[in-house]
């Protein structure tokens, strides 16, 4: 079988990918081995692979590939998520561009137009997922909106009412206006924007006096219900029991005392609207204040807001202000910085609003989620510092807001069969409903048809917060071979950015339901970050197409360029720089392999250089696997790829193969030969999880393998016992070798002249690595002398003294005066350096970092001119 001159990567992944599947090496069921088990953190179903998906993905592939090699029954559970607001969203935008509006439609109509849109475009990232060499459990995809999946949703709702934990509540909640749907406090994103402060004049009623207050949203004054000062701000004692009258609208409103209000802020005076105000709701419930409710769900005015009705709220605010101006209400208008809530899914501001919603109790659900991560480290986050986050998150919990107001999604099972509003039962399907009201209602003639279900849909969280246990049947079957095989899972990798909305959740999730953790290790990575340190957003046009990187650097060299730069928690500053690294590694370790294979092997005895050199790179090999497996235990895949990395670059192809390698047509030993072989295939073992094509094409061009022999499912190098001294030793060596080779550049010397080396062996260093240091610096002979080599070239590693001596056309006059000057540079060089070491004023000012460094220059300038004196001496 004839090896290519190049590594095809496009035909290898193709090639590769579908001989795996074909062989059913991704799948897993419950056996007698350990489980390993990670599930997906869902993408959006309509969504496309970016280069987050990219990075979170290798990284989950890297550890599954890993404990698949390491003999466990790896199991990888890809899906999706039907991410209501999102979805809705595109499929609102879709059926408008149709000339379609959803209000116009049913919620069956509107939910076949939703399937319809998941049907063509979901699924389309897993299947780009496959590209990047993704060995998940394909059998297993899930999808939250699969019946299974949505059954576990309604069950987990229905046992959690029962135990009292969900309540029906009318609250002050986060309203949307884009979506048109409550967001829980996790989902608003708070930004710092300039804003205004405008200062508007309220009369005070049956008076000619007024009062002045401040506010950053003028166009509520008109659902105002109330003046409030506080009690103790003696510049309006005489307003008590006074009103005041509403600009505008002329609504007379009371003036209330409390000491809420910040007597330093604005005026002193604050307006109260109950309805569009969290702190408002407040004090209106507490002075049983009237609520008037000025806003459309689309955050436009409705009939009580006079002739503004129908207009949005931030064109309303820059025509009040004309119109308030006008009528000379308008005192001032002063810059303010404020921050304003936003959608962190749409981005639109968020208008605070009372609504009936439901509520889940976190307060007790949340303890055992805080003892698992912060006290007894049952669930460990990397990097630990996220702990702190976790930590602000949890102990600062408040009641979730779990309805949504969207037709995508689970739909609340509560059912109602009255106009009162405990009028409502809560059962997984109507007929449960049914037999539950009549009982409810005490009216046992009830029917299907005087029930009517909540038409809100579940928080996309309810149903992502199982994961874990529903994609194995868990919630609705908690004794299924499947759940209690492979639950808890071992490892978890997600962002940072959903530590609390997903990563707390889940674990709060499974303790409620297992009582155990539902994995034991989250490893949270980074941002993608382009080379300015910006987030990639398809708006900023700075985020490439991961399929086109795939296409121009192979898979395997996307992934390494990647991880190469990716340690866990810290963000990535993205470069195809690195991408085209990796493929450049790629070329390297195929050229490698082409290079031994090409070798003509017959039966001669091994040279005395590569049995060494091959008793050199096992220990090095030993060396190195402690610190992949180190970094590993530490999800520390970046360092452990950079450790295979040199390990393969520098260790095996740049010195064990170049040790090796046979003289120029001549044949290698079979030993030595084999050996080669059998380090390359250790190599590739070390590299499958990160360069899974690569590795598998030279495993088979290696030799011919049955389907049980595939490199996806070979064995892990196994830990052995290694000589240290011998790496150690080598290391020596090396500098050596290094030295000489500096020696033939400077002074021309061409490789095929042999040399001779004659050495003072101060370090007492040991001579069983001479045969590999005559070979790479063509030595004729290695002698141990006791006096220094008159008419030599000559340089030292540590106190060790080496001997070159001068012979053929080398010019000593030239190589006299060469030396003298360089002499002459170092000399003056060092009287710069000591110089400022002398100067007092540079001692006494300088940080100690910089004297530090200039005196490393002087000992290193001073150990320089002693080594060209000596030189110089050898040649006199």
């Amino acid at each position: 079988m004839s090896i290519p001159a190049q590594f095809k990567a496009k035909e290898a992944e193709e090639k590769w990918y579908a001989y795996w599947m074909q062989n059913n090496y991704f799948h897993s069921e419950p056996d007698h081995r350990e489980p390993y088990t990670i599930v997906i953190p869902p993408p959006n179903v309509t969504g496309m692979l970016h280069m987050g998906h990219m990075l979170n993905n290798t990284i989950q592939d890297v550890l599954i590939r890993k404990a698949r090699l390491k003999g466990l029954n790896a199991c990888w559970v890809p899906g999706t998520d039907h991410a209501s607001i999102a979805t809705e969203a595109k499929v609102v935008a879709k059926l408008k561009a149709e000339g379609i509006n959803k209000e116009d439609l049913t919620r069956e109509d509107f939910l076949k137009h939703a399937w319809e849109w998941t049907d063509k475009h979901g699924g389309i990232i897993l299947e780009q997922l496959k590209k990047l060499g993704a060995s998940c459990d394909w059998e297993r995809t899930k999808f939250t909106m699969d019946d299974d999946m949505s059954a576990s949703v309604i069950h987990s709702f229905v046992d959690l009412y029962n135990k009292g934990l969900i309540y029906r509540g009318y609250r002050m909640v986060n309203w949307d206006p884009e979506a048109k749907t409550t967001l829980s406090d996790e989902e608003v994103i708070f930004e710092e924007r300039q804003g205004k402060l405008y200062y508007i004049r309220y009369g005070i009623e049956n008076s000619t006096e007024s009062v002045v207050i401040a506010t950053t949203r003028p166009e509520t004054i008109l659902g105002d219900t109330a003046i409030c000062i506080n009690p103790n701000d003696e510049r309006f004692t005489h307003l008590k029991g006074k009103k005041a009258l509403v600009p505008i609208c002329n609504r007379v409103i009371p003036i209330i005392f409390d000491e809420y209000v910040d007597m330093e802020f604005g005026t002193g005076c604050l307006k109260v609207t109950p309805a569009h105000d969290v702190n408002d709701k407040e004090l209106g419930n507490k002075h049983q204040l009237e609520i008037i409710d000025i806003f459309n769900e689309n955050a436009t005015l409705n009939s009580f807001g006079l002739h503004y009705e129908g207009k949005d709220r931030f064109v309303v605010r820059e025509e009040i202000v004309v119109e308030l101006e006008q009528l000379q209400h308008l005192v001032k208008i002063e810059n303010h910085i404020n921050k304003v809530g936003t959608s962190e899914r749409t981005k639109a501001v968020i208008e605070p609003r009372l609504s009936d919603q439901w509520f889940l109790k976190m307060e007790d659900l949340v303890k055992p989620a805080i003892k698992a991560v912060l006290e007894t480290e049952d669930v460990k986050l990397y990097p630990n510092r996220f702990n702190n986050t976790y930590r602000h998150w949890l102990e600062n919990i408040r009641d979730w807001n779990i309805s949504r107001q969207l037709w995508w999604g689970q739909q609340i099972p509560a059912y109602y069969y009255g106009d009162g509003k405990e009028d409502f039962v809560v059962a997984t399907t109507k007929e449960e409903a049914l037999a539950l009201a009549k009982v409810k209602a005490n009216k046992p003639d009830l029917t299907l048809t005087d029930l009517k279900q909540d038409a809100d849909a579940l928080d996309t969280w309810f149903s992502s917060w199982l994961w874990p246990m529903a994609v194995f049947g868990g919630i609705l079957e908690p004794e299924n071979k499947d759940f209690k095989y492979y639950y808890p899972t071992n490892d978890l990798v997600t962002g940072p950015d959903i530590l609390f909305f997903w990563v707390a959740r889940m674990i709060i999730a499974g303790y409620e339901y297992t009582g155990e953790k539902p994995f034991t290790n989250v490893y949270l990575t980074g941002l993608v970050r382009d080379k300015q340190r910006r987030k990639m957003s398809k708006q900023l046009g700075n985020s490439p197409d991961p399929l086109d990187l795939i296409e121009k650097f192979g898979a395997d060299g996307v992934r390494v360029g990647l991880l190469l730069s990716a340690s866990a928690g810290n963000d990535i500053m993205f470069d195809e720089e690195l991408c085209s690294n990796g493929k450049a590694f790629a070329n390297k370790i195929w050229n490698a392999f082409r290079l031994i294979k090409g070798w003509e092997v017959a039966d001669l005895p091994q040279p005395d250089s590569s049995k060494v050199a091959i008793a050199w790179y096992e220990a090095k090999f030993q060396k190195v696997l402690l610190e992949i497996e180190d970094n590993f235990e530490k999800y520390r895949l970046s360092d452990a790829l950079m450790a295979i990395y040199k390990l393969v670059w520098d260790d095996f192809c740049s010195w064990l193969l170049e040790i090796i390698k046979p003289g120029y047509q001549q044949p290698i030993d079979k030993a030595t030969f084999d050996k080669a072989i059998e380090m390359l295939e250790n190599n590739m073992k070390l590299l499958h999880p990160f360069m899974p094509f690569l590795t598998e094409e030279i495993w088979q061009y290696i030799t011919p393998r049955t389907k049980e022999e595939a490199l996806i499912v070979s064995q892990w190098p196994a830990q052995k016992p290694f000589n240290d001294t011998l790496i150690t030793d080598f290391d020596f060596a090396m500098e050596v070798i290094a030295g000489i080779r500096t020696i033939r550049k400077d002074k021309n010397i061409p490789f095929k002249d042999a040399i001779e080396l004659k050495v003072i062996n101060n370090e007492k260093a040991t001579a069983a690595l001479d045969s590999i240091v005559a070979k790479l610096v063509n030595s004729t002979s290695i002698t141990y002398v006791n006096e220094t080599v008159e008419g030599a070239l000559t340089f030292r590693v540590k106190s060790n003294e080496y001997f070159i001596p001068i012979t053929g056309a080398f010019n000593v006059e030239e190589e006299i005066a060469k030396l003298s000057d360089e002499l002459k540079y170092t000399q003056g060089f060092l009287k710069s350096v000591q110089g400022k070491l002398l100067n007092e004023k540079f001692m006494s000012s300088a940080p100690e970092k910089v004297v530090a460094n200039e005196r490393q220059k002087e000992a290193d300038a001073l150990a320089k001119i002693a080594m060209i004196e000596q030189s110089l001496a050898n040649l006199k």
